[in-house]
C-alpha cells in the first residue's frame, strides 16, 4: 500500500489498482511543482467546499470517470461542474469493494466559490477511511473538539492525517492534543507551511506526539510516497 502527500491536506491512498484522492488541490498549490500526470483516481474524497481542498476535484473526476464523494452541498456544486458524485453526511457510511468511508464531523465552515462570491456549502466533514483493512483519519479543516475522543474509541485508528498550521485550523498544541485523543498508530500531518501565515515547525510537533504519546509521527515532503 502506497501513501502519497501532494502538499497542503492532499493524498493518496494506492493498493493495486484502487487510488483514492482526497482533497486535490493542486494546480494552485504552492507546494506542488507540476500537476501530477499519473492521477487516475478511483474516488475523490472532499472534505469541504474551500478552494484549498475542493481544488481541481470536479476536472479530475471527469478526466477518469470517478465519482465524487462528499456532503450533499459540495456534491450538488460538483454536479453542475459535470462531475459524477456520491453524496453523504455526518454518521453516513458508504461501502466499497476495499471496504467503506465514514463520514465524521469537523468544526469548520464550508463555502465555493462562483463567479466572484462565496456561496454556503452545508457542514464540513472528515472522513474515516478503512482501505483494505487499515483505518485512515482524514480530519478536513478542524479545530480541536472532544469528540475524538469517540472517534478514537470507536474506530482503532492506524493512521490519523492531522491539520497543525493554526489560524485557520488547530495548531500544534492543539494538534498534540488530538493525537491524545484519538490515539492513531501513527499521525501525519498537514495544512501547514502553505504560506507563512500557517508557518510550522513540523519536526518540533513530531517530537511532541513521540515524548508525549504512544503515537509516532510521519512527517511527510510534498511529493512523497512512503509504503504503509
Amino acid at each position: 500500500m502506497e501513501v502519497t502527500f501532494y502538499g497542503h491536506a492532499c493524498f493518496s491512498l494506492r493498493q493495486e489498482k484502487t487510488n483514492i484522492l482526497i482533497d486535490p488541490w493542486l494546480r494552485q498549490n504552492p507546494m506542488v511543482k507540476e500537476f501530477p500526470a499519473d492521477l487516475k483516481p478511483n474516488l475523490i474524497l472532499v472534505t469541504h467546499g474551500h478552494a484549498d481542498h475542493l481544488g481541481d476535484a470536479v476536472e479530475i473526476a471527469k478526466a477518469a470517470d470517478c465519482p465524487i464523494l462528499s456532503t450533499p452541498e459540495v456534491g450538488y456544486h460538483c454536479a453542475k461542474g459535470g462531475a459524477n458524485i456520491l453524496a453523504g453526511h455526518l454518521g453516513g457510511t458508504v461501502r466499497f469493494d476495499f471496504g467503506q468511508v465514514t463520514f465524521v464531523p469537523a468544526w469548520h465552515s464550508s463555502s465555493v466559490t462562483i463567479g466572484e462570491e462565496r456561496v454556503y456549502a452545508g457542514n464540513p466533514c472528515g472522513f474515516i477511511i478503512k482501505f483494505y483493512g487499515l483505518r485512515f483519519y482524514h480530519a478536513g479543516d478542524t479545530s480541536l473538539f472532544l469528540d475524538m475522543k469517540l472517534i478514537g474509541e470507536r474506530h482503532s485508528l492506524d493512521y490519523a492525517f492531522l491539520p497543525i498550521g493554526g489560524l485557520y485550523t488547530m495548531d500544534p498544541e492543539d494538534a498534540l492534543e488530538a493525537v491524545k485523543f484519538l490515539q492513531p498508530r501513527t499521525v501525519i500531518p498537514m495544512h501547514y507551511n502553505t504560506w507563512d501565515r500557517v508557518a510550522q515547525n513540523a519536526e518540533e510537533f513530531k517530537a511532541a506526539v513521540e515524548r508525549q504519546t504512544a503515537s509516532k509521527c510521519l512527517v511527510m515532503k510534498p511529493g512523497e510516497t512512503v509504503q504503509m
